[in-house]
């Protein structure tokens, strides 16, 4: 139906005829826009791609400087990327319990560039920490850095003063600190970290040898609890008293410094360390002090009557004595061109093998190494790691102080443990490796098991040589010097070992360097101990003696007997029925 031009047409339809014109003006427009055929529509589409290529390469361009050329937000991530992935695996003893671990701290940092008023900063940051060099400070926010530590490790109502100042260019970083929760109880065997958290010496320095603080090698670790921790030999309750009984000791007995380990002599675990003075971990300023050093294997010392024992094993297994042997020591003294050596306790009579060992003779034991020979000494004694720098997981070390020329006289002073001087540690190895079967191993700060302790040693002396150390151990506990240490139901054995000490090439006849070796169980050895004190002072119970049985072998019987129970050692009151059965069947003096 049609409708003539003169009707009137309702609002509504007009404006949707409207609506329909403007959207097909705006196709049109587009189609001419894009129409590929036609000379004028040729410039517009090449104006059009044109726009969008500079478009493209605007931001193509913009996303590769920001990857390639530095600025303040790369500067300071790359600045502060050390700090944050700096983290170390726990160091856990023995049975688990942690003896340092990372906590997460806050440290501030400051970017020069972007402080405004320098002055001002400074003034406001020294308020809220106090303990800051102003001048320090000023000159460090007065250089064009795009980073610079202002403190390092605050704590949270610090952080929160810093960040209540509102300085533009100052800011906040996390990072890791380590900590000691036992103090001092293991300085030497853990080391410590640096600020940075870098390993400086002990295991800590070991962990970062080994690549431990890092997961994978591949920086992704920023947490100690993303790492495995590092499990170590060391029992922190022995730890605890043999610390203890050392430091006690060093004050009862006036001794300039102490030392002493327990070590389990079938797998070479160190199941303590301690050398006194020692520090705190965490807080390792008096660390370098010479007074510090670990004399358990970074001193070496004359070990005295200790170097007895290995005298006399290499004297029974080279074949050159037997356990019913026996040596003069009538006149009490030996010449060698113008050097005398005398006995310190002298006999004058006949002794036996194992009295040699009970009476600390010195002839007896000279004429034991003499009988092996010069070339025979060196060689045992290198066998059994007495020459050599000995290493462990501890980085830090000292090599033997070896003779130059080693002629009669040196394997004669050496005999009785004169001559040669060795770190304790090497030394209590060689002792283990007597009396548990004759196999040497190297000691080891980590846990390993028997199985694994025994891939890695090697037989140095007979079976039945270690029987017959272990029984003259014995009788030395029983009869002996070493009765000191003797606890009752622990069937303990050891030897004394007193040096007089070296001081400007000459011996000192008033300052002893005293050691204790104890083991136990005697018949089957488990544990073997050792105490040192350097320059003990006598005291009204010694008489005045300043010898090792009044000192570390003291001191050694208190440690067994706290030691023992936590270690597992039963006491038997009922001595064994046959502990040392081929001693027995020699007919070995005292076995009767």
């Amino acid at each position: 139906m049609s409708r003539s031009i003169d009707q009137e047409v309702p609002v509504e339809e007009q404006a949707g005829t409207e609506g329909i014109a403007v959207r097909r003006g705006r196709l049109a427009w587009l189609r001419d826009v894009f129409r590929m055929s036609g000379e004028k529509s040729e410039p517009r589409v090449g104006l059009v791609i044109l726009g969008f290529s500079a478009l493209f390469l605007a931001i193509t361009g913009r996303l590769v400087y920001l990857g390639v050329a530095p600025n303040e937000q790369v500067g300071l991530r790359r600045a502060t990327s050390n700090a944050i992935s700096a983290a170390r695996p726990d160091i856990v003893d023995r049975n688990g319990e942690v003896m340092a671990t990372d906590i997460r701290t806050v440290s501030v940092f400051a970017e020069p560039r972007r402080i405004l008023d320098k002055d001002e900063a400074t003034e406001l940051l020294t308020a809220v920490l106090p303990d800051l060099d102003a001048k320090d400070l000023r000159d460090k926010l007065g250089t064009k850095k795009g980073f610079v530590w202002v403190k390092r490790e605050i704590t949270p109502r610090q952080q929160a003063e810093v960040h209540r100042l509102g300085i533009p260019g100052v800011g906040f970083v996390p990072e890791n600190k380590r900590v000691y929760p036992n103090g001092n109880a293991a300085a030497h065997v853990l080391g410590f970290a640096n600020i940075d958290n870098v390993g400086i010496a002990g295991i800590e320095k070991y962990i970062d040898s080994q690549g431990l603080q890092d997961l994978n090698g591949a920086g992704l670790a920023t947490e100690a609890s993303d790492l495995k921790p590092v499990k170590l030999s060391i029992d922190l309750r022995v730890q605890h008293l043999l610390r203890d009984e050392l430091s006690k000791g060093l004050e009862r007995f006036k001794a300039i410094a102490a030392a002493g380990a327990i070590m389990d002599v079938n797998t070479g675990e160190v199941l303590a360390l301690v050398s006194l003075p020692d520090f705190d971990p965490g807080n390792p300023v008096d660390a370098l002090e010479k007074d510090r050093i670990n004399r358990m294997n970074v001193g070496v010392y004359e070990m005295g009557s200790t170097f007895k024992a290995l005298t006399i094993a290499m004297a029974l297994d080279s074949g050159k004595a037997n356990i019913n042997s026996s040596y003069s020591t009538a006149g009490g003294m030996m010449r060698f061109g113008r050097q005398v050596i005398k006995e310190y306790h002298g006999t004058g009579r006949t002794l036996t093998v194992p009295e040699v060992f009970l009476k600390s003779s010195n002839m007896g034991t000279i004429k034991m190494a003499l009988a092996v020979g010069v070339e025979g000494h060196k060689a045992f004694l290198k066998k059994m790691m007495q020459l050599d720098r000995m290493t462990t997981e501890l980085p830090e070390s000292a090599a033997p102080i070896v003779p130059q020329r080693w002629g009669e006289i040196n394997t004669a002073t050496i005999a009785f443990g004169h001559g040669l001087a060795v770190a304790p540690l090497q030394a209590l190895a060689a002792v283990a490796a007597l009396v548990n079967g004759g196999y040497l191993m190297k000691p080891t700060f980590l846990k390993r098991s028997e199985e694994e302790a025994r891939q890695v040693s090697t037989r140095v002396i007979k079976p039945e040589t270690s029987e017959a150390l272990r029984y003259i151990m014995w009788l030395n506990g029983e009869k002996g010097s070493a009765r000191k240490a003797s606890v009752e139901g622990y069937f303990v054995g050891g030897k004394t070992g007193t040096a007089e000490k070296v001081i400007n090439g000459r011996y000192a006849k008033n300052k002893n360097f005293t050691t204790f070796t104890a083991i136990a169980p005697s018949d089957k050895p488990k544990y073997l101990f050792l105490a040192i004190y350097d320059e003990p002072k006598g005291y009204a119970e010694s008489g005045g003696y300043s010898t090792a049985a009044w000192n570390a072998g003291v001191t050694t019987g208190k440690v067994i007997e706290r030691a023992a129970p936590i270690l597992g050692l039963n006491p038997r009151f009922d001595p064994p029925s046959s502990p040392f059965p081929l001693m027995a069947r020699l007919g070995a003096w005292g076995s009767r």
